[in-house]
């Protein structure tokens, strides 16, 4: 009979686990990065094993610490952790790690791996979603919590690499994090000196323990990143950091024990046969077979899972006693712990009906009045802007600022009314538009929250990543894009968007939405928190745009269905069909009063989601679009590209497919042909080219 492992034994055998699963499923796939799972497993274990609150057996469990593998190109090491961990990760899917059918991807993605808290790969992306889980874990405990019953009372853990820390998303992301005094975000940093090209030496020479300190974080250096006891005890000295985020910097080896360690090539392929032989014969490891966990790891791991249930089952016999004491609150929180969020009942009973106004209102003004009756009946609903709350008229009101307490003083107002505090619900993310977007995606991911960011549709173009990360992820955030188009004025071109519709429009999952009139605009907000798992993009004006007579025209509820018959031909049989969305729907009707006296009738269709009209059945789509129909002039003050889909080879679409130039919006609309006379004029044209 074997004698029992000491503990320093153990531990050894457990971090080689971990090392030997992930290096064995990249040689197997014969693709992938071994380099992170043999220098980072020691510190992985140290975490996972000894302060990580998880249960394997719910990876849904609210009050579980979150964990975020940002360099996720060691998916590896993640995904040995959650099969050792006891997740229903079982060891054939380690084997079939970057393969077609698999739930073992290439880098890790949140819905298809059981305990995958966000998709990350894109370096620089999970080191901000993290922000995006201590912000939301920060805002819940400080609504729901109170004496005697700390409900929410979790961490967010992650692992950073070189290239995260190089990442500008990342540093946006740190600046605010230390601004925020987000104290339950710890991080350790595999500071291994290379890349996946090179040695950090060509590229990244700073002081990083420096550069976060005057972000404002705790740091802390560790010289050797296979001493377990001083991983634990700087891990520990972290969590008893409360006014700081955390950032543990771990000297670490690329490939360790590898005949490659510390050289790039351990980065990026795999070890081949003959130095993964080697590799197990320096670390004292089996060299057959491979996939091997030896009993004693795999019963310890598994133990370890049993505490982790255990933990999950004391967190709910204290929220029964919550609920006892504090039932309305219980109930609030019941909500928002439900997995896809579902809305409250009468959510959007506050939304009014916009009076029907020839001068109107600029949609993104139609937008904060929708935003803030929905708010006062929605809790959940948080966020902010990249400092232009007075332009996006995303601020709201009566709800408080998040902000650290620590920084000012308790009693001072926000700029939105209330105290500073956690509690907040206006986040001000400042000039950061990539962190925001990604924060926006960790707080979503977190669960509890709704959140929204705002800023100008230009710069959708630095939010670009984390958008479509948001769509791949199927979370749901509300990116709101205001100054939509060349109407925007004397900004001049590089503020004014001409390609970012057709960009957006092209991220799969992605809803984009540009209302036409106030009461559109309601619509679209309905659309966009109704839609649980897509990210929705609302694009809104900056000029105001006439509030149509509702009477007269189809009910605005038609954007619910992406594109609807806003007015039909005067005679009911229309010659041709004018598409439009967002501000320029206004002028499609009145050029089709210009038509009419021309002796045309024309049928107007207002499009203000691609998607949603794509997702109807086909005998909807054919009622708007007949195919009998095909003479189409399509009107959108943004690239051509696309509407082709729509108006077909014999239509027409009067675009922009040029940059724009400084001057008002009227005249920008007129000197590139969004007038009345130039719809008419193409109008005839398609009409002369039918009958040539």
């Amino acid at each position: 009979m074997n004698a029992p492992l000491s503990d320093s034994a153990l531990d050894q055998l457990c971090v080689n686990a971990i090392r030997f699963l992930a290096v064995d499923a990249v040689q197997q796939a014969n693709s992938g990065h071994p380099g992170l799972p043999l220098d980072a497993a020691p510190m992985a274990y140290v975490l996972w094993t000894r302060l990580l609150k998880h249960d394997p057996a719910d990876p849904h469990w609210f009050d579980r610490d979150r964990f975020v593998l940002s360099a996720g190109h060691g998916s590896a090491l993640l995904y040995s952790l959650l099969h050792l961990s006891g997740y229903d990760l079982p060891l054939a899917q380690l084997r079939q790690f970057r393969q077609w059918g698999s739930i073992t991807p290439g880098h890790p993605e949140r819905g298809l791996t059981p305990g995958v808290e966000v998709t990350t790969g894109p370096l620089g992306q999970g080191f901000a979603n993290g922000v995006g889980m201590a912000i939301a874990e920060a805002h819940l405990a400080a609504r729901f919590n109170r004496d005697g019953h700390r409900i929410i009372d979790h961490h967010t853990y992650g692992l950073v690499s070189d290239g995260d820390l190089m990442e500008g998303v990342a540093a946006e992301a740190a600046s605010l994090a230390g601004h925020l005094r987000l104290g339950k975000l710890i991080y350790l940093y595999d500071d291994n000196h290379v890349t996946l090209s090179a040695g950090t030496d060509i590229t990244f020479t700073e002081n990083c323990a420096a550069r976060f300190a005057a972000y404002g974080w705790h740091t802390q250096t560790l010289d050797d990143g296979n001493d377990l006891a001083a991983l634990e005890q700087a891990l520990r000295a972290a969590q008893a950091e409360t006014e700081r985020p955390s950032l543990i910097l771990v000297r670490t080896h690329l490939g360790y024990g590898s005949p490659k360690q510390d050289s790039f090539e351990a980065h990026g392929s795999p070890l081949g046969p003959e130095d993964v032989r080697l590799t197990k014969r320096q670390l004292g490891w089996p060299e057959e077979p491979a996939f091997c966990v030896p009993e004693p790891a795999r019963v310890h791991f598994l133990t370890l899972g049993q505490r982790g249930r255990e933990a999950h089952a004391h967190w709910q016999r204290r929220y029964l006693a919550y609920r006892l004491e504090h039932p309305d609150l219980a109930s609030e929180l019941d909500q928002l712990m439900q997995e896809g969020g579902a809305l409250p009942d009468g959510w959007d009973a506050n939304i009014a009906q916009f009076p029907a106004d020839a001068k109107g209102i600029a949609t993104r003004v139609a937008s904060g009045k929708v935003m803030n009756a929905i708010a006062a009946r929605l809790p959940a609903l948080i966020g902010g802007s990249a400092d232009l709350d007075p332009s996006t008229y995303t601020a709201l009101k009566d709800t408080g600022d998040f902000e650290s307490g620590t920084v000012v003083a308790p009693d001072r107002q926000g700029s939105h009314g209330g105290p500073w505090n956690y509690a907040g619900r206006n986040l001000h993310f400042g000039v950061r538009e990539h962190a925001m977007a990604a924060i926006s995606n960790g707080i979503a991911a977190h669960g509890g929250a709704i959140p929204f960011c705002a800023t100008f549709l230009i710069f959708s173009d630095y939010m670009r990543p984390s958008i479509r990360l948001a769509a791949l992820m199927g979370l749901r955030v509300v990116f709101v894009f205001t100054h939509d188009s060349i109407a925007l004025g004397e900004d001049g071109s590089t503020h004014q968007p001409v390609e970012q519709l057709a960009s957006l429009r092209a991220i799969p999952k992605l809803i984009v939405i540009r209302p036409a009139d106030a009461n559109e605009t309601a619509y679209a907000w309905r659309a966009a928190l109704q839609s649980s798992e897509r990210p929705v993009a609302l694009a809104l004006t900056r000029q105001a745009v006439p509030t149509l007579d509702r009477n007269r025209y189809a009910p605005a509820a038609g954007l619910l269905r992406g594109a609807y018959v806003l007015a039909e031909a005067a005679n009911g049989k229309a010659q041709l069909i004018l598409i439009a969305s967002g501000s320029e729907v206004t002028l499609a009707l009145a050029a089709q009063q210009a038509l009419l006296l021309q002796n045309v009738q024309a049928r107007v269709v207002s499009m203000p989601s691609w998607e949603l009209f794509d997702d109807q059945p086909q005998q909807y789509r054919h009622a708007v679009l007949p195919p009998e129909m095909p003479l189409r002039l399509a009107i959108e003050a943004g690239v051509s590209q696309g509407w082709h889909r729509y108006v077909g080879e014999r239509g027409d679409v009067l675009g922009v497919d040029r940059f724009g130039a400084s001057a008002s919006g009227e005249v920008m609309m007129a000197k590139y042909g969004f007038t009345v006379e130039n719809v008419c004029v193409r109008a005839h044209a398609l009409l002369r080219d039918r009958t040539a």
